[in-house]
């Protein structure tokens, strides 16, 4: 038997907003620490920036410390 799809309940306009301030402020982390901005913008809510972080705080280059955290 086929279940109808149900729609999923609208989300307040406030949690797109936190959501929206909160994807850029990790875009921003990124970004900082050598992550470039596309990649940034398209990564930021995979991947813990912490993690990339502290590769890069050891010398790895930011774009594999996002391949390897990826």
């Amino acid at each position: 038997m086929l279940r109808k799809a149900t729609a999923p309940a609208p989300v307040p306009e406030e949690t797109d907003h936190e959501s929206a301030a909160v994807h850029a402020w990790r875009v921003g982390r990124l970004t900082g620490l050598g992550v470039a901005q596309t990649v940034a913008e398209a990564i930021a809510d995979r991947v813990d920036w912490h993690e990339v972080a502290r590769l890069v705080q050891r010398g790895c280059p930011a774009s594999l410390a996002v391949a390897i955290v990826s």
